[in-house]
């Protein structure tokens, strides 16, 4: 199984309710935990060379409003 509709067809379908209430709590914390390491990786410096490319792309005009 590679795909998301892969997944969803042969397993996620055939859970019980309980089943994906587990499911669903174990991938908020999949991403609890991906939002505390960036967290970690900003306030460590690792992210500045992005930031710094955002805002020049911001000050040169290269961005469009949302």
């Amino acid at each position: 199984m590679s795909t998301v509709e892969e997944i969803k067809r042969a397993c996620v379908t055939k859970l019980t309710v309980a089943e994906r209430t587990q499911l669903l709590e174990w991938l908020r914390e999949l991403d609890d935990d991906w939002d505390h390491r960036i967290e970690r990786d900003a306030a460590n410096g690792k992210l500045d060379r992005l930031f710094d490319e955002a805002d020049r792309d911001f000050e040169s005009g290269r961005c469009k409003p949302l």
